[in-house]
């Protein structure tokens, strides 16, 4: 359980640090490929085995990093071009949303329990994180040119849990955790720096020292919500799909207060509607187990 309530303080963080890239002018772009290059070192650091850089292609699980590393940085892009199109609430939906599909995954292939406080605190996290997210009266806005968007950053974000876990449950051993995070993140900042290259060629690219310290800042906390979230996964006496749920209903309301405590932002009746409700689903799923 130490292992949830870590990877739900790391990933809180993480918030925090990008709503410091808005008050700063961070270049986002620039600090998140900085940060993917972080935390593949904090991984490599982290391992305590031998390190052989050239042992790692032989490791089952590499060819499903490099997947999950070029998802990693286009989910990205793709909640940062759902935000400029359809808003901060449409691209913070469809993101939470997203636990949805592993939840699905493990009910259908790990045949996890399917009780009936299971299944409407599932319901009610949905309705949670729906309410929590609006941050305006008139609720999601989203023109049908633009629906893809949003849909991919749903269908990206859901792969991502759902590939973690399937690949923690058949690949990995636990002294190879830090080693198979560093590697996602490594491949993401291979994409990233592919990014910046072309940026360079193109002569609009200019890199700072405020965007590089801003990824420092993002890169730890960014590791360890992995790390973390992958050692919670391994707990026997909790399924995964609880795990999902009370991880990402957990970092909204985190999220939610930082904002309010730190930010001073405002929340409209809907948003306390959905902390309620939020709450409420988190204490089903817990006591379904």
């Amino acid at each position: 359980m130490i292992y949830l309530l870590l990877s739900i303080v790391a990933s809180s963080w993480i918030f925090i640090t990008f709503k410091l890239f808005a008050k700063y002018n961070v270049d986002t772009l620039q600090a998140i490929i900085f940060n993917y290059i972080v935390a593949c070192t904090s991984g490599l650091v982290a391992y305590t085995e031998a390190l052989e850089i050239n042992r790692i292609p032989s490791f089952s699980w590499f060819y499903g990093t490099i997947m999950l590393g070029f998802i990693f940085i286009l989910v990205f892009n793709f909640m940062a071009i759902t935000t400029q199109k359809n808003g901060l609430s449409v691209a913070a939906v469809a993101s939470k949303m997203s636990v949805a599909i592993p939840v699905v995954f493990g009910i259908i292939v790990y045949n996890e329990s399917t009780g009936t406080l299971r299944i409407v605190g599932i319901i009610i996290a949905l309705i949670a994180v729906y309410m929590t997210s609006m941050k305006n009266v008139g609720g999601v806005s989203i023109k049908k040119e633009n629906l893809i968007y949003p849909l991919l950053v749903f269908i990206g974000g859901g792969v991502i849990d759902t590939t973690l876990k399937f690949m923690e449950t058949n690949y990995v051993a636990k002294m190879d955790i830090p080693i198979f995070s560093a590697t996602i993140f490594g491949f993401a900042a291979i994409l990233g720096i592919l990014i910046l290259v072309w940026k360079g060629i193109r002569g609009t690219l200019r890199i700072t020292a405020k965007n590089i310290i801003a990824g420092i800042c993002l890169g730890v906390p960014n590791y360890f919500s992995i790390y973390f979230l992958i050692q919670a996964l391994r707990y026997e006496n909790m399924d995964s799909s609880t795990i999902f749920i009370i991880n990402n209903v957990a970092i909204l309301l985190v999220s939610t207060f930082a904002g309010i405590l730190l930010f001073k932002e405002k929340l409209i009746f809907k948003n306390w509607i959905g902390i309620i409700l939020a709450i409420i689903s988190i204490l089903l799923v817990t006591f379904s187990i």
